[in-house]
Parts: structure tokens; C-alpha cells; sequence
């Protein structure tokens, strides 16, 4: 039986494709705003995808709406980093010691027209396109789109890092708290395309890096065979390149094991645009039981752990277990949202901010630390702990695989772990004289 709220969600993204059939499955009649076209329609801008990470969090959400096998078909497993030092020598260092822990590249697109197409097979999902959110009076609760107003009795904002409905309430509200801390690097994408015949012309199952202390350039596979390549290099840099020898000259002096993989470099350098990399924060997060903010209009995060994605559905998930089972919040007259807001809110604020910090930390580890010999014996040494001792998760696995566990919990636990580990293989050369039963105790100790 359908519930009696009007519902709006704003975005029509991943989170908010999601949300909708999480909410259509317990009978609510929701209306989905998208201030773009149907991109099963219309061509997808380049230049600003930068695969997803589908990992054991995001998993779990597509898990419980019945998508997850079919989404993982369309995935490229990804086991480890494959580190490119500017010789073009290769070195592998695996996400996890275990069997079955790596992470999947999926396209952006495909996961939202996936869901998008979800969505639309319940009765009561009604996606409307072209209507971009202008704003909302946080006191009647009245959306302002480009072509109507709508009066709605609920509002879940998943409209992104750059949140109209954010922004009204940031107006509109003397209490409201707003950060935005920006890198100085940006990101420009580029792209491999497949060989003969749809084969991958790098290792198909890891993410590559090219790490260069100052930036970075990743590749993570795509089901076609393609690699869809991020440049990370600081802005003012990034602008510098303004000619056709400059960026050939800059890339066959830092990746020139890429460039002859890359016959388009030049075209999509120039054609794409500079992307920005930002974390966002804010607070409170809703309005009553009236509008809640969701994912990235919520807390925007840089991408360096591949958790932006994740966590969003996390928070879909976690919604959707405050609305069932015991303790849910129903009242007699319909479901008390402003509990579900303020128990939500105080369940998820500081998971997120736990990951948007370990995201940023990530990024320093991705482009320095990958390439340190001590950081590579100390991802050596995690493995085999992995593999040796089922207690043990290093902080990359407690993030990425551990969907049970807090990201707050994983990132003090890791950060504990990485410390000790760290330090015990600065004064070794060579991990295997090391006594792993007393490394482990001390582990647990911590």
C-alpha cells in the first residue's frame, strides 16, 4: 500500500536513483527531479567520470535491492596497485592477503542508468528531467524548479557537491555551518583505448598509478578494454601546458610507458575539461522532518579511496534501517521523519567525516607514499598478516571491506596499525626476518 507523504528527491544521480527504490519498496510514492536530460538518451559529457570503485559497501546496498550480480557482470575486479616508476619498471602491491577482497571499476553511466532503470519498474517512481532545482523556502517546504514550484512534505536532497537545495538552507538558516576546503591540484581525464579486438594494452585487473611525489596519473580498466586515465597535477601547472609540445614533452618525460598507449592524448587534454577536488562540510544536515541532505550535498569528498560512491550508499542503507525492524520510526499516523533525520544525522556525521579525511590523507599515500620502498615493505607486510592471521585487517581492508564496520572505527584502528607497521619496516630491508606472530600480538595490544 502506498504511504501517504508527497516525497521529492532532488538528483536523479547515484544516490538519488538508489534512495528511490529503497523508499518505492516500502510502498512511498516518490518524485525525482534530474536538472539534466535522460542520459539514456543523450551522450555523456567527458571529462569528468573518473571510474567508480565499487566496493563491499556500495555492494551491500545493490545487495539488498537485488542488483548487485548484475552490476558486478559489468565490473572489472581490481586486485592491487600496479606502481609505474618513471623507467616504466612495474611493481604489484595487492589490496588484501585474503581471497575474494579486491574492488570492482564500474562506469559511472552504466551504475546510473542501471538504477535509473531500476527505479522506473515501481509504480511509484516518477523521474522528471530538464527541471534543475533553483532553491526551497525552508519553512513551507516549497522546491523552486526552472519551470514550477512544488510543495512537498519531504525532500531528500541528493543533488550533489554543489546542492541548490544546500545552499538554500545555508541562506536561510543562522545556525547552518559551511567548509569547503579545495586541493590546489586538479584533474584532467584522458584515456587508453582498447587493442585488437577488445583486449586491455596494460595488466586488465588492477588500478595503475604512476606516482610522481608532486601528481599522479591512475588508469583503472573499463569492461570494453579501454582505460579511462586521471591526471592529478596542480592547477597552476595543469594551465601551463597550453600547447601541443608541452604536454607531449611533460608526459614522454613522466609516463612514457603510457604515451604510446595513448594515440589521443593531446585531443582529449585539451577537450577536457580541468576538474576540481574538493571535501565539503556541513551541519545540520536537515530541516525538522522537512528536507534532508544526502551523499555529496552532504559531504563531498576527494576521490583517493574510492569511497565517495560507497558511503553514499551507505547512507541510503542506513535511511532505510531506521525505517525498519525494531526501533523503526512509524508512528501511528504515518513515519515520524524529524527521529529518522536527527537519528540519522547522528549516526552517519562522524563516519563521513572519518572518510572525507582518510579520502584526502589517501592522496598523499597514492602519489608519494606508493612509490617509498619502507611504505611498499609496510603493504608487503599487511598482506601477509592478512593471509596468516583471520583477526587481522590493515586500514585500507577495514574501509574497503568491512562494510560492518564504522568508517570512524576503521580509520582510528588503521591509523594505530599503520604507525607500528611503518615504523618496524624503516628498520628492515627485507620483511621476511621479521617475527610475525610477535608483530601480530603487539597488533592486537593496540
Amino acid at each position: 500500500m502506498s504511504q501517504s507523504n508527497n516525497i521529492v528527491i532532488i538528483g536523479a544521480g547515484l544516490a538519488g536513483s538508489l534512495l528511490s527504490i529503497y523508499l518505492a519498496r516500502r510502498g512511498y510514492c516518490v518524485t525525482v527531479y534530474e536538472a539534466r536530460g535522460d542520459m539514456r538518451k543523450e551522450s555523456v559529457a567527458a571529462g569528468r567520470s573518473i571510474n567508480l570503485a565499487l566496493s563491499d559497501r556500495g555492494i551491500a546496498a545493490l545487495r539488498e535491492i537485488g542488483m548487485d550480480e548484475f552490476m558486478l557482470n559489468e565490473a572489472v575486479p581490481m586486485y592491487g596497485r600496479m606502481i609505474h616508476d618513471p623507467a616504466g619498471t612495474t611493481k604489484l602491491l595487492p589490496y588484501s592477503g585474503r581471497e575474494g577482497e579486491y574492488i570492482n571499476s564500474v562506469s559511472r553511466a552504466g551504475l546510473n542508468i542501471a538504477l535509473m532503470n531500476e527505479a522506473e519498474k515501481y509504480e511509484q517512481v516518477q523521474i522528471v528531467f530538464n527541471e534543475r532545482c533553483r532553491g526551497l523556502d525552508i519553512d513551507s517546504g516549497e522546491v523552486f524548479f526552472s519551470s514550477r514550484r512544488i510543495r512537498a512534505d519531504t525532500v531528500f536532497a541528493t543533488d550533489g557537491a554543489g546542492s541548490p537545495v544546500r545552499q538554500a538552507m545555508q541562506e536561510q538558516m543562522p545556525e547552518f555551518q559551511f567548509t569547503s576546503v579545495f586541493l590546489d591540484h586538479g584533474y584532467k581525464e584522458l584515456h587508453i583505448p582498447p587493442g585488437p579486438h577488445g583486449s586491455f594494452l596494460l595488466e586488465k585487473n588492477v588500478l595503475h598509478i604512476w606516482p610522481r611525489h608532486q601528481f599522479m596519473m591512475i588508469a583503472l580498466p573499463n569492461f570494453d578494454g579501454s582505460f579511462t586515465c586521471t591526471l592529478f597535477l596542480d592547477k597552476e601547472i595543469l594551465l601551463g601546458l597550453d600547447s601541443e609540445a608541452k604536454v607531449l614533452t611533460f608526459f614522454e618525460l613522466e609516463f612514457p610507458d603510457a604515451v604510446p598507449l595513448m594515440p589521443a592524448l593531446v585531443d582529449h587534454f585539451f577537450s577536457n575539461p580541468i576538474g576540481e577536488l574538493g571535501t565539503l562540510k556541513c551541519w545540520p544536515w536537515h530541516i525538522d522532518g522537512k528536507v534532508l541532505l544526502v551523499g555529496d550535498s552532504a559531504h563531498a569528498m576527494v576521490p583517493f579511496y574510492g569511497q565517495g560512491m560507497n558511503c553514499a550508499f551507505e547512507d541510503v542503507r542506513t535511511l532505510n534501517e531506521l525505517l525498519s525492524g525494531p526501533g523503526s520510526m512509524l508512528t501511528g499516523s504515518g513515519t515520524d521523519w524529524r527521529s529518522v533525520f536527527e537519528n540519522y544525522s547522528a549516526l552517519r556525521k562522524s563516519n563521513t567525516e572519518a572518510i572525507q579525511d582518510m579520502a584526502e590523507e589517501n592522496f598523499y599515500e597514492m602519489r608519494d607514499a606508493t612509490a617509498d620502498p619502507v611504505f611498499q615493505r609496510k603493504r608487503e607486510l599487511e598482506t601477509k598478516l592478512e593471509q596468516m592471521f583471520p583477526d587481522y585487517f590493515s586500514k585500507y581492508s577495514m574501509v574497503t571491506f568491512r562494510e560492518d564496520l564504522p568508517y570512524s572505527v576503521a580509520r582510528t584502528k588503521g591509523t594505530a596499525q599503520d604507525k607500528l607497521l611503518m615504523e618496524i619496516c624503516a628498520n628492515v630491508e627485507n620483511i621476511s626476518k621479521l617475527d610475525l606472530d610477535k608483530i601480530m600480538d603487539e597488533l592486537r595490544k593496540l
